[in-house]
């Protein structure tokens, strides 16, 4: 025991030099909703890489830096291992006390969420660019999470940026490597700073754990194994998409709940991700809808590049819309043994997501907030006891057990309804539209726009909402606008607003129309035109989404002049 210990505690003998190295700061270093992403190249220009690290450690822990916990962590991807190093050897040069680094550099989002608050880490750095493609010709990622797991809030992100662009010199130990293989502490000697703790965890293993605490794993056990009518197996298909969540799909639904290893496919992490975009949606996971469409699995759940975003499939291919999967999963919580322990503290969505969410939430008589898109809205709520479980259209969902959206979590919250229901992914998402009625939904994604045409549509935008141009105007069928809207969000908690969050047109009938330009992309501008249609007729229920969509995607496109300023005959991406 005595030679373990010694063996995990070490002090390095060799003392570290710091350098003070000059460099100009950058002008474009503003993180997005999910920190700085840019394309593998940006981030190999000099110093572009080590400014941006000495704006967090400066903007984001500040005077606490001296004496901070600091945890890393990265999806896998491209250029990621090289970053991993500078982060270090830039930390041990400011005086960061502690890091906690996953084993190999490697963890999902969410399990370095909840490795933040478990390890009671004052923030962390995540590389990952989530959902964009991988590979030296793709995107690469940066971002700063605070001590409550989530990501950094406007007013931290803003200084960040703030001193990215006053930065003159960032201070770095060139000479310090850290082997990231094994589970093991160690202590650094930092010339003229003091010392600097490493410390390597299993993230797999801590992630594992922390769902056990969560979700019944022997009610799920006995579904994979038994089947809706226990005589039959119940087949899950997981695609990981060759993203970080690969060796936690494998843990724990494998070894853990005992799925066959051979319905958890692409689990193998790539730094490319294996030359495909792991994005979990109708356009890039079509490997896992095609194979669902063969009818023998029953159940199928696909996964982004670092984790937090997931799609829900049925059988025979039956398809979750974001907003319909968050509804069920609201509808069901009491089923769910984490919210039978807590409560429902309410409710909540994203104000570009479809409003199916909102009926539950009234039905249960629970909170309900429409918040601005972006995670870190959602976390202020839930650190004030507001919020208990929320979503996004893009594909995420998560619940207060972290501050952030959580993919393999969501997959278990499904298996565990699945479970203690009896009912198929269909069924349950048909009840839904029984009690409720449906919102039909899809957005349309016009990637890689220049600004400037970006600019025009959002002039136009914002022309109709001032001169009310189109106000009780007929654009033809039922379509009558009623009201229009530059979003804007007051905090409950803190009180902040924030403002200029996207173009809301709602409709007489119920129906809406959202347009923003979003904040995850790399380059260019990506607009986003989002369409929900609502219906309440047992009747209509079923139909197709385009044919009932089609006919407001065409007043949506003509409204704001889309296709007259892009060039474009359509959108890049339908979801």
């Amino acid at each position: 025991l005595f030679d373990r210990l010694q063996n995990y505690f070490k002090m390095s003998g060799e003392v570290f030099a710091v350098e003070k190295v000059a460099t100009k700061p950058f002008s474009d270093q503003k993180p997005g909703t999910s920190g700085l992403r840019k394309p593998v190249t940006t981030f190999q220009i000099k110093n572009y890489t080590e400014n941006f690290i000495q704006s967090i450690l400066e903007g984001g822990l500040g005077k606490r830096k001296e004496t901070a916990t600091l945890l890393l962590g990265g999806d896998g991807r491209f250029y990621g291992e090289h970053v991993m190093q500078i982060i270090i050897q830039i930390a041990a040069a400011n005086g960061v006390k502690r890091l906690v680094i996953a084993k190999n550099g490697f963890a999902t989002t969410p399990a370095i969420s909840h490795a933040i608050c478990h390890y009671s880490a004052d923030g962390g750095i995540i590389l990952t660019a989530s959902h964009n493609p991988g590979g030296p010709n793709g995107d690469f990622g940066i971002k700063y999470n605070t001590a409550n797991g989530g990501p950094a809030i406007e007013s931290v992100t803003q200084e960040i940026f703030r001193v990215s662009k006053e930065l003159t010199h960032y201070y770095i130990c060139p000479s310090l490597k850290c082997d990231l293989t094994e589970i093991k502490s160690e202590t650094y000697v930092i010339e003229n700073v003091g010392t600097m703790t490493v410390e390597i965890f299993d993230s797999i293993s801590d992630y594992t754990r922390f769902m056990y605490s969560i979700f019944d794993f022997s009610s799920i056990r006995n579904l994979i194994a038994k089947g809706l009518d226990g005589e039959s197996q119940f087949r899950i298909l997981i695609d990981a998409m060759h993203g970080a969540t690969g060796p936690y799909v494998q843990r724990i639904f494998h070894q853990e709940l005992g799925a066959p290893l051979e319905d958890l496919i692409r689990c193998n992490p790539l730094p490319d991700f294996g030359g495909t975009h792991p994005d979990p949606n109708q356009t890039y996971a079509t490997m896992l809808i095609d194979k669902m469409k063969e009818g023998v699995h029953h159940f199928g759940a696909a996964f982004d590049g670092d984790g937090d975003r997931n799609m829900i499939l049925g059988g025979d291919g039956f398809f979750v819309t974001p907003s319909d999967s968050l509804a069920v999963i609201a509808n069901n919580m009491k089923l769910i043994p984490y919210f039978r322990l807590t409560g429902i503290r309410g409710l909540a969505r994203s104000m570009p997501t479809a409003g199916a969410v909102d009926r539950v939430a009234a039905k249960l008589h629970v909170n309900f907030a429409e918040v601005p898109t972006g995670w870190k809205f959602f976390g202020n709520l839930m650190d004030a006891g507001r919020l208990s479980l929320c979503g996004e259209e893009s594909f995420g969902t998560g619940s207060d057990h972290i501050r952030e959206k959580d993919g393999v979590w969501a997959a278990l919250a499904w298996l565990s309804i699945i479970a203690e229901t009896k009912k198929s992914v269909a069924n349950l998402v048909e009840d839904l539209w029984k009690e409720y009625g449906r919102h039909f939904f899809c957005r349309y994604d016009y990637d890689n726009i220049e600004q400037n045409k970006a600019d025009m549509i959002m002039q136009t935008l914002e022309g109709i909402l001032r001169d009310h141009s189109c106000a009780k105007e007929n654009l033809g069928g039922d379509f009558i606008i009623e009201s229009m809207n530059n979003f804007q969000y007051r905090d409950p908690v803190d009180h902040t607003l924030t403002t200029g969050q996207g173009y809301c047109i709602k409709f007489t009938n119920g129906s809406r129309l959202v347009y923003r330009l979003s904040g995850t992309g790399s380059v260019g501008a990506t607009l986003r035109m989002y369409v929900e249609k609502y219906e309440s007729e047992s009747t209509r229920i079923h139909m197709e989404p385009m044919e009932v969509l089609t006919p407001l995607i065409k007043v949506g496109v003509s409204l704001a002049k889309i296709e007259e300023h892009t060039g474009r005959s359509g959108p890049t991406v339908i979801t």
